[in-house]
């Protein structure tokens, strides 16, 4: 169906044979990608002993870093393909579907080929790598070829978008590929993100409010903060796709309230995997029914990400503890009940191994007096955007913590502990990232419609229809990443590598969608009043929080080289 002033397509830009070529154009990205860590091996590992070497991975960190985005890219291809072949094979791989995949693939291929943007400023390109000419052509088959030439075309993205109009009541834009019952429970928080949060959210950015108790008390009956915990410990013990499904919905809503379950999610996965018996039995059921709310205390003022350099103390005293240190960028610390603290405990230590975790028991504050144990004090951190729990400092000066909440009941184990907890977590960021940059699509499609310009309205000019059409490709692209890291979760199986790259690759859609969807919206777009001005301010943390991009892309580039 045309919209007036909209460019129509007379026939479909969807390739022939579309799977089949898509299919034969993965091998060719994975053998850039062997090729890719041969050369980059070469460089950062030490002749004699073939280990890796820190100094060189540090001085080639260009080269390193630029290996983890083309192994992300080749995964997010993978993935694409395999859902573009169980839709097909369900017979659900429709018009929206093909032009969604065939797109995804024509700029991913080229940017394989020509530079990958990690950031706004920074393309790394095959060069970087130290790969040539020569290695370059193992791209020049015929099938790269015709999607990098036919693929990304525009199209090809004018008729998705005039698809997607006509389907803006949808929940998302393509078949997901999801199973029913996760559909019916993406189905549900969407309602209640509509209903319950989308009408709000912005009020409580602009005033920088916590999220109202009674949306956590809905929350928690709805059984988001024990939706992974085992059955056995009072949680409803569903997949870890679940919870991307959930993660993504609210986040779509506002990240506030999407970020509320990841809170619970690390303190839960801490205990069932550090955790003794009884501290299980004394915090999972609490954590799952919302009762417990939890709040991680990791970062300190002058370590970042280097967690191995943490300087607050935990000191022995009799049976208890005693704690003392400096710790920022705490999230909710304020009225939550338990803290996770990572504090060094074992004396003589000055790296990971002399690091512990404790449960430590608090009072809940409230916004007027965030702390009010003894030992405890700290204040609000002003941030642009990421609000509704609030971040704040928290100083520890001899807080007492019972002995029984020594994580596991041994010391020195803290990092590892924490360590376990990643990928979880990792894999919700990217479920939040993706509500992110739904919700900037959202806002970016609506305004495009209603906007007029020249007698027309925005979305039937090329360039604003373009940058709606890969907002929807790059969102269904780590959304699949993201399932696909969920999965392998859920499997029992390593997944720090992709939960990684679904990380590393989301965060930056968000930003890309909100960058664009503020576009979008002209002046509008920078004025407080518009839902996009917070959608932009939360996509920005995404790429820092959870492990910051470089972090991340050094992460992924050690598991490949290794």
């Amino acid at each position: 169906m045309a919209h007036d002033g909209n460019v129509t397509t007379t026939e479909t830009p969807v390739l022939k044979n579309l799977l089949a070529v898509t299919e034969t154009a993965v091998p060719q990205a994975e053998a850039l990608l062997q090729r890719a860590k041969d050369v980059v091996r070469s460089l950062v590992c030490d002749k004699a002993t073939g280990k890796i070497d820190a100094a060189l991975l540090e001085s080639e960190q260009t080269a390193v870093h630029g290996l983890a985005w083309v192994a992300t890219y080749v995964e997010a291809l993978r993935q694409m393909q395999g859902w573009a072949e169980r839709l097909h094979a369900e017979g659900r791989f429709g018009e929206v579907e093909q032009l969604l995949h065939q797109i995804a693939f024509g700029e991913y291929l080229w940017q394989l080929y020509g530079g990958i943007p990690m950031s706004q400023g920074e393309i790394v390109r095959p060069q970087d790598l130290g790969l040539s000419q020569d290695d370059q052509r193992t791209m020049m088959s015929s099938e790269v070829m015709s999607l990098t030439q036919k693929g990304n075309t525009q199209a090809a993205r004018m008729r998705l978008v005039e698809l997607m109009r006509e389907r803006t009541a949808e929940v998302t834009f393509g078949v997901t590929g999801l199973d029913d019952e996760l559909e019916m429970i993406r189905e549900q928080f969407r309602r209640f993100s509509k209903e319950r949060v989308e009408p709000h959210a912005h009020n409580w950015h602009l005033n920088d409010e916590l999220i109202p108790m009674e949306i956590i008390d809905e929350l928690a009956e709805m059984g988001v903060f024990g939706l992974t915990i085992p059955e056995e410990h009072g949680g409803l013990g569903l997949s870890k796709a679940s919870m991307v499904v959930v993660s993504e919905e609210l986040s779509r809503g506002y990240i506030g309230v999407g970020s509320l379950g990841t809170r619970s999610e690390i303190a839960a996965e801490l205990i069932l995997c550090g955790g003794t018996d009884a501290q299980k039995a004394k915090w999972l059921p609490g954590l799952a029914s919302g009762k417990i709310l939890p709040t991680a205390v990791f970062t300190e003022p002058n370590t970042g990400s280097d967690l191995g350099a943490l300087r607050t103390k935990a000191v022995k005293d009799g049976d208890d503890w005693v704690i003392s240190g400096n710790k920022t960028w705490i999230t909710h610390a304020a009225r939550t009940h338990v803290m996770t603290v990572l504090a060094r405990s074992v004396s003589q230590t000055a790296n990971y191994k002399g690091l512990s975790m404790f449960l430590a028991e608090k009072t809940p504050g409230t916004d007027a007096q965030p702390f009010v144990d003894k030992g405890l004090s700290g204040g609000e951190i002003e941030v642009l955007g990421y609000r509704g729990m609030k971040e704040y400092t928290v100083n520890f000066d001899d807080f007492k913590v019972k002995g029984e909440n020594l994580l596991g009941g041994e010391e020195g184990q803290g990092f590892k502990q924490l360590m376990q907890t990643f990928e979880s977590a990792r894999i919700q960021t990217a479920a939040r990232a993706i509500g992110v940059a739904q919700s900037a699509l959202d806002v970016g499609l609506q305004y495009a419609e209603d906007r007029k310009q020249f007698g027309k309205p925005l979305i039937s000019f090329p360039r604003v229809a373009s940058k709606l059409a890969m907002m929807a490709v790059e969102i269904m692209v780590a959304r699949q990443l993201t399932y696909f890291s969920a999965r392998e979760k859920d499997e029992d199986r390593r997944c720090d590598l992709e939960a990684g790259m679904a990380k590393l690759l989301g965060a930056r859609v968000a930003w890309a969608a909100a960058d664009n969807a503020l576009q979008i919206h002209g002046g509008n777009g920078f004025a407080l009043e518009y839902g996009i001005s917070r959608i932009l301010c939360d996509a920005r943390i995404l790429n820092i929080f959870e492990g910051a991009a470089e972090i991340q892309a050094q992460v992924i580039a050690r598991r490949l080289l290794a």
